[in-house]
Protein backbone atom coordinates (compact mmCIF):
# COMPACT_ATOMS: atom_id res chain seq x y z
CA UNK A 1 0.00 0.00 0.00
CA UNK A 2 0.98 3.78 -0.45
CA UNK A 3 2.36 6.23 1.87
CA UNK A 4 2.14 9.89 2.10
CA UNK A 5 4.07 12.72 4.29
CA UNK A 6 1.69 14.42 5.67
CA UNK A 7 1.53 17.25 8.71
CA UNK A 8 4.96 15.53 10.08
CA UNK A 9 3.67 11.75 9.45
CA UNK A 10 3.67 9.08 7.26
CA UNK A 11 0.14 7.52 6.57
CA UNK A 12 -0.31 4.61 5.40
CA UNK A 13 -3.91 4.69 2.97
CA UNK A 14 -5.36 2.77 0.47
CA UNK A 15 -8.12 3.72 -2.35
CA UNK A 16 -11.04 2.16 -3.78
CA UNK A 17 -13.17 3.30 -7.03
CA UNK A 18 -12.60 5.32 -9.76
CA UNK A 19 -10.25 8.41 -9.27
CA UNK A 20 -12.38 10.82 -11.00
CA UNK A 21 -15.68 9.95 -8.99
CA UNK A 22 -16.14 12.97 -5.40
CA UNK A 23 -13.30 11.35 -2.63
CA UNK A 24 -15.25 9.95 0.39
CA UNK A 25 -12.92 9.93 3.27
CA UNK A 26 -12.58 7.15 6.05
CA UNK A 27 -11.42 7.89 9.26
CA UNK A 28 -11.22 4.66 11.83
CA UNK A 29 -11.37 4.79 15.64
CA UNK A 30 -9.07 4.29 18.43
CA UNK A 31 -6.22 1.70 17.93
CA UNK A 32 -7.75 0.58 14.75
CA UNK A 33 -6.18 -0.51 11.61
CA UNK A 34 -7.36 0.99 8.34
CA UNK A 35 -8.30 -2.18 7.61
CA UNK A 36 -11.12 -2.34 9.33
CA UNK A 37 -13.38 -0.71 7.12
CA UNK A 38 -13.46 -4.02 5.29
CA UNK A 39 -12.90 -4.34 1.78
CA UNK A 40 -16.50 -5.15 0.50
CA UNK A 41 -17.89 -2.25 2.87
CA UNK A 42 -14.91 -0.21 0.92
CA UNK A 43 -16.24 -1.59 -2.63
CA UNK A 44 -19.76 -1.27 -1.85
CA UNK A 45 -19.13 2.76 -1.29
CA UNK A 46 -17.13 2.75 -4.66
CA UNK A 47 -20.20 1.05 -6.18
CA UNK A 48 -22.19 4.51 -5.75
CA UNK A 49 -19.71 6.27 -7.29
CA UNK A 50 -17.18 7.29 -4.31
CA UNK A 51 -13.54 7.16 -4.73
CA UNK A 52 -12.56 6.17 -1.34
CA UNK A 53 -10.09 6.54 0.69
CA UNK A 54 -8.46 4.58 3.77
CA UNK A 55 -5.85 5.01 5.66
CA UNK A 56 -4.00 4.20 9.58
CA UNK A 57 -4.20 7.40 11.94
CA UNK A 58 -1.07 7.62 13.93
CA UNK A 59 0.40 5.52 15.95
CA UNK A 60 -1.13 2.85 14.18
CA UNK A 61 -1.31 0.23 11.65
CA UNK A 62 1.53 0.72 9.39
CA UNK A 63 1.75 4.94 10.09
CA UNK A 64 3.81 6.42 12.16
CA UNK A 65 4.64 5.37 15.60
CA UNK A 66 5.34 8.22 17.65
CA UNK A 67 8.34 5.88 19.95
CA UNK A 68 10.35 9.17 20.90
CA UNK A 69 7.16 10.63 23.02
CA UNK A 70 6.84 9.34 27.41
CA UNK A 71 4.25 7.56 27.99
CA UNK A 72 0.40 9.79 28.86
CA UNK A 73 -0.32 9.93 32.66
CA UNK A 74 -3.75 9.39 32.14
CA UNK A 75 -5.28 10.14 35.60
CA UNK A 76 -3.84 13.30 35.54
CA UNK A 77 -5.65 13.88 31.97
CA UNK A 78 -8.34 12.73 33.60
CA UNK A 79 -8.27 15.23 36.49
CA UNK A 80 -7.75 18.40 34.07
CA UNK A 81 -3.81 18.06 33.86
CA UNK A 82 -3.50 17.29 29.72
CA UNK A 83 0.57 18.26 29.79
CA UNK A 84 1.34 14.74 29.07
CA UNK A 85 -0.64 14.34 25.93
CA UNK A 86 1.35 14.29 22.96
CA UNK A 87 -1.31 15.73 20.51
CA UNK A 88 -4.87 16.69 20.00
CA UNK A 89 -8.17 14.91 17.80
CA UNK A 90 -6.96 18.68 16.06
CA UNK A 91 -3.28 17.26 15.00
CA UNK A 92 -4.86 14.15 14.09
CA UNK A 93 -7.53 16.06 12.28
CA UNK A 94 -4.57 17.80 10.23
CA UNK A 95 -3.29 14.72 9.38
CA UNK A 96 -6.44 14.15 7.65
CA UNK A 97 -5.77 17.37 5.69
CA UNK A 98 -2.83 16.83 5.07
CA UNK A 99 -3.24 13.21 3.23
CA UNK A 100 -5.86 15.42 1.22
CA UNK A 101 -3.28 17.80 0.28
CA UNK A 102 -0.68 15.04 -0.88
CA UNK A 103 -3.42 13.39 -2.96
CA UNK A 104 -4.32 17.03 -4.41
CA UNK A 105 -7.44 16.92 -3.35
CA UNK A 106 -9.30 20.11 -2.79
CA UNK A 107 -12.41 18.68 -0.49
CA UNK A 108 -14.15 15.41 0.33
CA UNK A 109 -16.83 13.75 1.91
CA UNK A 110 -15.54 12.92 5.20
CA UNK A 111 -16.91 9.67 7.12
CA UNK A 112 -15.21 8.50 10.82
CA UNK A 113 -16.74 5.93 13.34
CA UNK A 114 -15.66 6.05 16.83
CA UNK A 115 -12.73 8.20 17.75
CA UNK A 116 -13.02 8.28 13.93
CA UNK A 117 -15.76 10.19 13.92
CA UNK A 118 -14.46 12.71 16.57
CA UNK A 119 -11.63 13.28 14.17
CA UNK A 120 -14.09 13.98 11.57
CA UNK A 121 -16.34 16.39 13.71
CA UNK A 122 -13.12 18.10 14.00
CA UNK A 123 -12.09 18.24 10.58
CA UNK A 124 -15.18 19.96 9.61
CA UNK A 125 -14.77 22.51 12.29
CA UNK A 126 -11.21 23.09 11.52
CA UNK A 127 -11.14 22.70 7.35
CA UNK A 128 -15.05 23.47 6.64
CA UNK A 129 -13.83 23.99 3.01
CA UNK A 130 -13.07 20.68 2.26
CA UNK A 131 -15.60 19.07 3.79
CA UNK A 132 -18.62 18.46 1.00
CA UNK A 133 -20.35 16.29 3.78
CA UNK A 134 -19.82 14.69 7.41
CA UNK A 135 -20.93 11.46 8.85
CA UNK A 136 -19.99 10.73 12.39
CA UNK A 137 -20.73 6.92 13.43
CA UNK A 138 -20.72 5.72 16.77
CA UNK A 139 -19.34 8.28 17.86
CA UNK A 140 -19.90 11.25 20.28
CA UNK A 141 -19.03 14.90 20.99
CA UNK A 142 -16.22 15.20 24.05
CA UNK A 143 -18.84 16.20 25.93
CA UNK A 144 -18.13 13.70 28.89
CA UNK A 145 -21.46 14.23 30.50
CA UNK A 146 -22.93 12.29 27.18
CA UNK A 147 -21.64 8.63 25.08
CA UNK A 148 -20.78 6.72 28.36
CA UNK A 149 -19.54 3.67 28.36
CA UNK A 150 -20.98 0.53 30.33
CA UNK A 151 -18.30 -0.54 32.64
CA UNK A 152 -17.87 -3.80 31.26
CA UNK A 153 -17.22 -2.23 27.50
CA UNK A 154 -14.60 0.16 29.26
CA UNK A 155 -13.17 -2.82 30.68
CA UNK A 156 -13.11 -5.02 27.24
CA UNK A 157 -11.49 -1.88 25.96
CA UNK A 158 -8.54 -1.56 28.58
CA UNK A 159 -8.00 -5.16 28.54
CA UNK A 160 -4.14 -5.90 28.42
CA UNK A 161 -3.00 -5.85 24.61
CA UNK A 162 -2.32 -9.75 22.87
CA UNK A 163 1.15 -11.45 23.24
CA UNK A 164 0.21 -13.50 20.18
CA UNK A 165 -1.49 -14.35 17.31
CA UNK A 166 -3.59 -16.23 19.06
CA UNK A 167 -4.60 -13.97 22.01
CA UNK A 168 -5.59 -11.76 19.50
CA UNK A 169 -7.89 -13.90 17.90
CA UNK A 170 -9.14 -14.76 20.96
CA UNK A 171 -9.48 -11.65 22.35
CA UNK A 172 -11.35 -10.31 19.27
CA UNK A 173 -13.82 -12.82 19.77
CA UNK A 174 -14.29 -11.88 23.51
CA UNK A 175 -14.32 -8.18 23.12
CA UNK A 176 -17.60 -8.80 20.21
CA UNK A 177 -19.28 -10.72 22.88
CA UNK A 178 -19.48 -7.05 24.64
CA UNK A 179 -18.87 -4.20 22.50
CA UNK A 180 -20.67 -6.50 19.34
CA UNK A 181 -24.14 -5.99 17.88
CA UNK A 182 -26.55 -8.05 19.64
CA UNK A 183 -28.81 -7.81 17.03
CA UNK A 184 -26.48 -8.89 14.07
CA UNK A 185 -23.49 -11.08 15.80
CA UNK A 186 -20.91 -12.40 13.47
CA UNK A 187 -19.43 -16.29 13.62
CA UNK A 188 -16.51 -16.13 15.57
CA UNK A 189 -14.40 -18.00 13.20
CA UNK A 190 -14.83 -14.65 11.15
CA UNK A 191 -14.09 -12.85 14.20
CA UNK A 192 -11.11 -14.52 14.77
CA UNK A 193 -9.69 -14.40 11.82
CA UNK A 194 -10.02 -11.01 11.20
CA UNK A 195 -8.16 -10.33 14.75
CA UNK A 196 -6.04 -12.27 13.29
CA UNK A 197 -5.34 -10.53 10.23
CA UNK A 198 -5.20 -7.50 11.49
CA UNK A 199 -2.18 -8.86 14.18
CA UNK A 200 -0.53 -10.37 11.42
CA UNK A 201 -0.57 -6.85 9.24
CA UNK A 202 0.50 -4.65 12.46
CA UNK A 203 0.90 -6.31 15.95
CA UNK A 204 2.30 -3.36 17.61
CA UNK A 205 -0.36 -1.93 20.60
CA UNK A 206 2.02 1.23 21.98
CA UNK A 207 0.22 3.83 20.20
CA UNK A 208 -3.11 3.32 21.84
CA UNK A 209 -2.31 4.97 25.44
CA UNK A 210 -1.63 8.46 23.73
CA UNK A 211 -4.49 8.33 21.21
CA UNK A 212 -6.80 8.08 24.22
CA UNK A 213 -4.82 10.75 25.96
CA UNK A 214 -5.65 12.42 22.61
CA UNK A 215 -9.03 11.90 23.16
CA UNK A 216 -9.55 12.77 26.70
CA UNK A 217 -7.14 16.23 26.45
CA UNK A 218 -9.38 17.92 23.75
CA UNK A 219 -12.13 19.94 24.50
CA UNK A 220 -15.71 19.26 24.01
CA UNK A 221 -16.24 20.23 20.37
CA UNK A 222 -20.11 21.05 21.17
CA UNK A 223 -20.08 24.80 20.98
CA UNK A 224 -17.87 24.89 17.63
CA UNK A 225 -20.30 22.38 15.99
CA UNK A 226 -22.99 24.81 16.19
CA UNK A 227 -21.34 26.44 13.31
CA UNK A 228 -20.44 23.66 11.53
CA UNK A 229 -22.81 24.01 8.08
CA UNK A 230 -21.92 20.87 5.53
CA UNK A 231 -24.70 18.45 5.49
CA UNK A 232 -24.14 16.23 8.35
CA UNK A 233 -25.18 12.72 9.11
CA UNK A 234 -25.07 10.80 12.71
CA UNK A 235 -25.54 7.02 12.86
CA UNK A 236 -25.37 5.26 16.39
CA UNK A 237 -26.16 2.18 17.31
CA UNK A 238 -29.19 1.84 20.30
CA UNK A 239 -27.07 -1.26 22.07
CA UNK A 240 -23.72 0.57 21.71
CA UNK A 241 -22.01 -0.20 25.11
CA UNK A 242 -18.43 1.60 24.60
CA UNK A 243 -19.99 5.39 24.06
CA UNK A 244 -23.89 5.72 24.50
CA UNK A 245 -26.66 6.45 22.36
CA UNK A 246 -26.74 9.85 23.90
CA UNK A 247 -23.11 10.60 22.74
CA UNK A 248 -25.00 10.11 18.84
CA UNK A 249 -27.87 12.41 19.59
CA UNK A 250 -25.94 15.32 21.25
CA UNK A 251 -23.61 15.27 18.27
CA UNK A 252 -26.81 15.32 15.80
CA UNK A 253 -28.47 17.86 18.39
CA UNK A 254 -24.80 20.52 18.01
CA UNK A 255 -25.07 20.64 14.14
CA UNK A 256 -27.62 22.38 12.61
CA UNK A 257 -29.80 20.27 10.23
CA UNK A 258 -28.26 17.12 10.95
CA UNK A 259 -29.98 13.53 10.27
CA UNK A 260 -29.87 11.21 12.79
CA UNK A 261 -29.40 7.36 12.79
CA UNK A 262 -30.36 5.35 15.37
CA UNK A 263 -30.25 1.45 14.38
CA UNK A 264 -31.90 -1.09 17.46
CA UNK A 265 -29.75 -4.08 17.27
CA UNK A 266 -26.15 -2.17 16.25
CA UNK A 267 -23.26 -1.91 19.27
CA UNK A 268 -20.14 -0.32 18.71
CA UNK A 269 -19.48 -2.01 15.59
CA UNK A 270 -20.11 -2.45 11.54
CA UNK A 271 -21.89 -5.75 11.33
CA UNK A 272 -22.00 -6.87 7.45
CA UNK A 273 -25.50 -7.28 7.62
CA UNK A 274 -25.64 -3.45 7.71
CA UNK A 275 -23.54 -2.70 5.00
CA UNK A 276 -26.10 -1.98 2.54
CA UNK A 277 -28.07 0.07 4.94
CA UNK A 278 -25.28 2.25 6.29
CA UNK A 279 -23.18 2.92 2.75
CA UNK A 280 -27.03 3.73 1.45
CA UNK A 281 -27.34 6.12 4.27
CA UNK A 282 -24.09 8.01 3.74
CA UNK A 283 -24.89 8.32 -0.37
CA UNK A 284 -27.63 9.74 1.11
CA UNK A 285 -26.04 12.60 3.03
CA UNK A 286 -23.44 12.91 0.41
CA UNK A 287 -26.67 13.69 -2.28
CA UNK A 288 -27.88 15.75 0.31
CA UNK A 289 -24.78 18.15 0.19
CA UNK A 290 -24.57 18.35 -3.59
CA UNK A 291 -28.27 19.54 -3.51
CA UNK A 292 -27.23 22.25 -1.18
CA UNK A 293 -24.62 23.14 -3.61
CA UNK A 294 -26.83 23.07 -6.96
CA UNK A 295 -29.39 24.75 -4.95
CA UNK A 296 -28.48 27.27 -2.62
CA UNK A 297 -30.73 28.59 -0.22
CA UNK A 298 -32.72 25.14 -0.18
CA UNK A 299 -34.00 24.39 2.76
CA UNK A 300 -32.04 21.29 4.50
CA UNK A 301 -34.23 18.11 4.10
CA UNK A 302 -36.00 17.29 7.50
CA UNK A 303 -33.73 15.24 9.92
CA UNK A 304 -34.39 11.27 10.83
CA UNK A 305 -36.15 10.86 13.95
CA UNK A 306 -34.14 9.47 16.17
CA UNK A 307 -35.92 6.95 17.23
CA UNK A 308 -36.09 5.38 13.57
CA UNK A 309 -33.82 3.97 11.07
CA UNK A 310 -34.54 5.16 7.00
CA UNK A 311 -36.56 2.22 5.25
CA UNK A 312 -34.63 -0.86 4.64
CA UNK A 313 -34.11 -1.38 1.25
CA UNK A 314 -36.47 -4.87 -0.35
CA UNK A 315 -34.67 -7.97 1.15
CA UNK A 316 -32.89 -6.37 3.28
CA UNK A 317 -32.53 -8.03 6.86
CA UNK A 318 -34.27 -6.02 9.72
CA UNK A 319 -36.24 -2.63 9.24
CA UNK A 320 -33.78 -0.09 10.12
CA UNK A 321 -30.71 -1.34 12.48
CA UNK A 322 -25.45 -1.91 11.35
CA UNK A 323 -18.87 -3.88 10.34
CA UNK A 324 -15.73 -4.25 9.60
CA UNK A 325 -14.32 -4.72 13.77
CA UNK A 326 -14.69 -3.14 16.70
CA UNK A 327 -13.12 0.51 17.70
CA UNK A 328 -13.06 2.74 20.19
Amino acid sequence: MPRALSNGMELEYDTFGDPDGPVLLLIMGLGTQMTAWHPRFCGMLADRGFHVVRYDNRDCGLSTFLDDCPPPDIRAILSGDTSTAPYRIADMARDAAGLLDALEIDAAHIAGASMGGMIAQQFAIDHPTRVRSLCSIMSTTGDRSVGRGAPEALAALAAPPPRDRREAGERGVRSSSVLGSPGYPAAPEELRERAEAAYDRSPRSDGFARQYAAMLASPDRTPRLRAVTAAALVVHGADDLLIGRDGGEATAAAIPGAELLVIPGMGHDLPEQLWLLLTDAIAHNAARADDRVTAPGAAPTAPVPSSTAPAAPAGFPGSGTGGPGHSG
